[in-house]
């Protein structure tokens, strides 16, 4: 969640704070701080300046790759009939879950069907 979010801060602004983080997660910036910890030393996050974030190239490819199962899931249950709100959180949650195999299976199907 933390890459995803930080990958769209990203493309709004180079200049990102752990506090535009927090807002945009809705966690207290120390939460935030304890997780960027975790992400610095995974080699996806790093600091710029001392004060702005930034993705490592490692960190870009798994957010972008998270954000496109988000988006993936997101339009099958939209095409479903779940309203967007809901398809968004439910999005969310699912595409930290589900397996690779379930997910290609998931393209294939969806191209089939969005693609024609």
């Amino acid at each position: 969640m933390y890459l995803e979010t930080l990958l769209l801060l990203e493309q709004k602004s180079s200049k990102v704070r752990q506090v535009d983080l927090a807002k945009a997660l809705g966690y207290k910036r120390s939460t935030v701080h304890i997780s960027l910890k975790s992400l610095q030393a995974n080699g996806w996050v790093t600091f710029a300046d001392e004060t702005f974030l930034r993705l490592t190239d490692q960190g870009r490819l798994l957010a972008s790759e998270v954000y496109a199962r988000h988006q993936l899931f997101a339009k099958f249950l939209q095409s479903i009939g779940v309203n967007d709100s809901v398809a968004q959180q439910d999005a969310c949650k699912i595409e930290h879950v589900v397996s690779a195999e379930t997910v290609e299976q998931l393209k294939a199907f969806c191209s089939k069907i969005f693609d024609h």
